[in-house]
């Protein structure tokens, strides 16, 4: 068996969190190949690495002194080499990035290098091969990954290691420029890694005890989901659950390859399972809430809508024509509404009407905004009667008025809209009623 196990930037922030690390790898000889983050915060005041980087940058970029902030950038790298006690000099490193960004690089180049660098130091501390993941992970020339190129690639250059190191976070561009995902982009490069190993696990270590039912900002102690699908986790991530960046779901769930969030704080933990499928019953009928602020609702009314062909697509050019992407269309007979991003929305709202007007002759539009979408998501719900009116009674119990309910064909999840103001304690009523009293 094989794992690949990524680090993301709390757990490799100073040396001591490093040791961690190194006890966490050694602790098992699965673990072969390892994707470090950059350095994140040591405490809550604390600047990340890759935030110090783009400040450096935008200095040069400017063509101003950026030697104090260098400096800094460096010191907290020989604070980590120093505790560990490596004999690792990364002067030549920094001579190179000094001039790379004095020749304006690029701010992907500069993102890179808290990774790149980590890796480096990484590698030494446990005895591993470094793999620049500059030379094996590609996008082309629209800066879209490359998956195949990179699969091919990889896969042969880790078959040459039995263990190595890859940073997370970026690749390259086909004239070899240094390219970055989006932020959290490592969890990314895990996933592709384990891919290309055909791990057996991939374990994805932070700080948490895996995914939590739901936000433990809005719910004290909620408690953690023991397994969880693709499909809930993709449902979860889209509606603002950030344990994991959504897009390293890809990679792996082609591969049927299990991933296991962990918390390098607490390793005894067993954390959350992601699979393809399960015959596990999750422990309650949720397997978790998520939610999200700022939309607003498009609601548009006309005699006979529903026996006149075309009326949906006619209504969603609308929004296509000003480059605006909707959330959810629930539909009635003589109604539609469409949901949509506040911030998106709002400086184009005229021109949507008049489009809506113009491409499909409504009778009345009607406009909503600051509301809230809620998903409520379980594998359980299928085979559970009664789940959507448990939320509706929740709610009202709480003087909650529902201004949209959408349930898939899948029923693996029910969205619920509701005014901004009442999205925290709608998610503590719908917490309570299926977690804590479980009526």
């Amino acid at each position: 068996m094989s794992k690949v196990v990524k680090f993301g930037g709390s757990s490799l922030a100073s040396a001591e969190q490093f040791k961690k690390v190194g006890n966490i790898i050694r602790a098992d000889k699965e673990r072969k190949y390892v994707v470090p983050s950059a350095p994140g915060k040591r405490f809550s005041n604390d600047t990340k690495v890759t935030d110090m980087l783009y400040a450096c940058y935008d200095l040069a970029d400017q063509g101003k002194s950026f030697k104090a902030e260098l400096d800094a950038i460096k010191a907290r790298y020989q604070e980590i080499i120093d505790g560990l006690q490596l004999d690792l000099d990364l002067s030549e490193e920094f001579k190179i990035i000094e001039k790379n960004f004095k020749a304006k690089s690029g701010n992907n180049y500069a993102a890179s290098r808290g990774e790149y660098l980590n890796g480096i130091i990484m590698a030494n501390y446990l005895g591993y091969d470094f793999i620049d993941a500059a030379t094996v992970i590609f996008f082309d020339e629209n800066g879209e990954f490359d998956a195949a190129k990179t699969n091919e690639v990889l896969r042969a250059r880790l078959a040459e290691s039995k263990e190595a190191v890859v940073p997370g976070f970026y690749g390259s561009m086909p004239d070899g420029t240094v390219k970055t995902f989006s932020r959290g982009g490592s969890d990314i490069t895990g996933s592709i890694v384990a891919k290309a190993a055909k791990a057996d696990v991939y374990e994805n270590w932070t700080d948490v005890s895996g995914f939590l039912i739901a936000d433990p900002r809005i719910i004290d102690h909620p408690e953690a989901i023991e397994t969880i699908t693709y499909r809930e986790l993709r449902e979860l991530a889209y509606m603002g659950a950030t344990v994991l960046h959504e897009d390293a779901i890809f990679p792996v769930r082609q591969e049927g390859i299990p991933i296991n969030i962990r918390n390098t704080n607490a390793p005894e933990d067993n954390g959350t399972w992601i699979v393809g499928s399960t015959c596990q019953k999750s422990k309650y009928v949720i397997t978790g809430i998520a939610g999200k602020k700022g939309f607003c609702s498009v609601n548009i009314e006309k005699d006979m809508m529903n026996s006149e062909i075309g009326f949906g697509r006619k209504v969603l050019q609308a929004f296509e024509e000003n480059g605006i992407s909707f959330e959810h269309v629930p539909s009635g007979i003589d109604t539609m509404t469409v949901f949509v991003h506040q911030d998106e929305f709002m400086h184009k709202e005229q021109k949507v009407v008049a489009g809506i007007h113009r491409l499909a002759n409504p009778d009345m539009i009607d406009i909503e905004s600051d509301l809230a979408l809620i998903a409520v998501v379980g594998r359980g719900m299928k085979s559970t009667r009664g789940t959507a009116g448990r939320i509706f009674s929740a709610l009202a119990h709480k003087n909650i008025n529902v201004k949209m309910i959408d349930q898939g064909s899948s029923e693996l999840n029910i969205i619920i809209g509701v005014a901004n103001d009442d999205f925290e304690t709608a998610i503590k009523a719908i917490y309570d009623i299926f977690v804590i009293t479980r009526l």
